[in-house]
C-alpha cells in the first residue's frame, strides 16, 4: 500500500512536470525585431555625410548640432572637451580659421545588431592658412561612436580624430 502511495505521488510529479513543460512550450514566442543594420547603415552613411558638409560649409550651430548632449570630443593635440560650449568653441576655432576648407569620409559603418549603437571610421583633411598666411593643413583617420536616440535620429556620443602626420621635430636645447 507504501509504495502503491509512493508510486501514484511520483507518476502525479511527474505528470505536473510535463504538464508544465507542455503548457510552456505551446506559449508564444514574441517575434524577434527586425534586423535594420543594412539601413541603419546606410543612413548612417547619409547623416555623416551631411555633417561633414556642414563642417565644410563653416556651419557651426549646424556642425555641433550632430552631438549628443554630453558628447565627448576627442580633437588631435587637444584636451577632451564634454561641454557643449566648449564643443562650439572648438569648433568655431577650427571652422573660422583663414582658409579652412577640408572634410572628412566614413569608410566604414558597423551598426550593433541591438540597432541603438554604431561606429563610423574613415579619413579627414582640412587646411588652413598659417600665422604668417601661408597654407597649412593636417590629415588622419578618426572614429565617431554613435547612439540613436528616443526619437530615432543618430547623434555621436564620441568623436576623436588623430594626425597621420608626424610631430615636428623638438627644438634643440642651447
Amino acid at each position: 500500500m507504501k509504495i502503491s502511495r509512493a508510486v501514484n505521488g511520483l507518476l502525479m510529479l511527474v505528470a505536473c512536470f510535463a504538464g508544465t513543460i507542455l503548457l510552456t512550450s505551446c506559449q508564444q514566442q514574441a517575434p524577434a525585431a527586425p534586423d535594420t543594420r543594412a539601413a541603419d547603415e546606410a543612413a548612417l552613411r547619409q547623416w555623416d555625410e551631411n555633417w561633414a558638409k556642414a563642417a565644410s560649409a563653416k556651419d557651426v550651430d549646424k556642425t555641433v548640432s550632430f552631438y549628443a548632449d554630453g558628447a565627448m570630443v576627442q580633437p588631435p593635440n587637444g584636451p577632451l572637451l564634454t561641454a557643449k560650449a566648449d564643443i562650439r568653441k572648438a569648433w568655431a576655432e577650427m571652422l573660422g580659421a583663414p582658409g579652412f576648407s577640408g572634410g572628412w569620409k566614413a569608410t566604414k559603418v558597423e551598426v550593433a545588431k541591438s540597432g541603438d549603437l554604431a561606429y563610423l571610421t574613415g579619413s579627414w583633411e582640412f587646411k588652413w592658412n598659417d600665422p604668417n598666411g601661408k597654407p597649412t593643413g593636417d590629415k588622419g583617420k578618426f572614429v565617431e561612436i554613435v547612439k540613436k536616440q528616443a526619437d530615432g535620429s543618430w547623434k555621436c556620443v564620441n568623436d576623436i580624430w588623430n594626425s597621420d602626420l608626424p610631430l615636428p621635430a623638438p627644438v634643440p636645447a642651447k
